[in-house]
């Protein structure tokens, strides 16, 4: 009997340290899974470890002795996790966009528009995993900002420790102690390391412009026009929708194309095909801080096949940037299925 009672004691005492667990870690997961992100590049890589992180997490949590917040604690786990993560990488340690790679290419009926395999793309993320409806406006907007393609982007140039450094620092606000502490380095160093980061990205960054919400109306309007446009292969309607200057790139391909007079014909020529060959779904919440949708195009057999993830940047009433993410590995992520679209789709 003495033993039925210690085992019901010693499981009573576990559920009671999971639920203290849960209880102490579980709000800060929304902003792991944001810093993860911005580090790997990746929203899969990004899943992946922040169930790493809470894993490692609860394996020592009977050893935390508090000598940090719980908060702290966990990022010096999932911070420690991506740069081995990034370590383990092949060609270096960074996931790129086309237009990080070289200037934009002039189109010509003849160009190559073939996927480039050899890269490491980066990948979108839906803005429901980094922030929620619940959060006060001014956070919500903060994480949308935290995540925009041209900030993540420009991060990937960096590496990987300057990055770590400049996204605690910078993005996350820790003192530079708490930083070097996480990092195992000393405070010297995480101040040079941020100085040198903090150059770097202001080369690499764009000019900042007001991008709209996914949530305005008005990036709403324009999303809408852009999903009518593309169902309908109308190219005439894209132009009336593009920045004069606009780009458009679509990893995996390499190329990409800057200016109406490069983007319409492509998208003209090799992208839009005849009406009804493309199905668009608005993505709700948007993803990197941008109005999105899902893509499906149509195969011989007439069937609705995943493409990938479309990103548009709005300013005003007008597209900046599209950015199409040609993968349907990521569907999943973005709460839709990897299969055909049924007919009454």
């Amino acid at each position: 009997m003495a033993d039925a009672a210690d085992a019901a004691e010693l499981a009573e005492l576990a559920e009671f340290a999971r639920e203290e667990f849960a209880r102490e870690t579980e709000p800060y997961r929304r902003e792991l899974f944001a810093h993860c992100y911005r580090m790997l590049g990746s929203v899969l890589d990004a899943e992946d470890l922040v169930q790493e992180t809470y894993l490692r997490a609860w394996r020592h949590y009977g050893g935390f002795e508090g000598r940090s917040s719980v908060r702290t604690w966990l990022y010096e786990i999932a911070t420690n996790g991506c740069l081995t993560a990034l370590a383990k990488r092949r060609d270096a340690d960074r996931r790129v966009l086309p237009s990080g790679l070289g200037p934009p290419d002039q189109y010509t009926p003849s160009a190559q528009l073939e996927p480039d395999l050899r890269e490491q793309w980066l990948q979108p993320v839906p803005d429901t995993l980094v922030t929620t409806d619940a959060e006060d406006p001014a956070s919500v907007v903060a994480a949308r900002e935290g995540v925009r393609l041209a900030l993540v982007a420009s991060l990937q140039h960096l590496p990987a420790r300057q990055r770590a450094v400049l996204v605690l620092r910078d993005v996350l606000a820790f003192p530079a102690a708490e930083v070097a502490a996480m990092l195992e380095i000393s405070t010297a160093s995480v101040k040079s390391a941020l100085q040198r980061a903090r150059a770097t990205l202001q080369e690499q960054a764009p000019a900042a412009d007001e991008i709209a919400e996914p949530t305005a109306p008005q990036a709403k309007a324009v999303l809408n026009r852009y999903i009518k446009a593309f169902e309908n292969s109308d190219a005439d309607a894209l132009t009336r929708l593009l920045l004069h200057d606009a780009a458009i790139e679509a990893p995996p391909i390499r190329a990409w194309f800057k200016g109406v007079e490069n983007c319409i014909p492509v998208l003209r020529d090799r992208v839009l095909g005849t009406p009804g060959m493309w199905r668009m779904f608005p993505i709700a919440g948007g993803a990197n801080g941008s109005p999105a949708v899902a893509g499906y195009l149509r195969d011989a057999e007439g069937r609705y096949q995943p493409y990938g993830i479309v990103v548009l940047e709005i300013v005003g009433d007008r597209v900046e940037r599209i950015v199409s993410f040609g993968d349907p590995r990521l569907f999943p992520v973005f709460g839709f299925e990897m299969s055909p679209l049924k007919d009454a789709e």
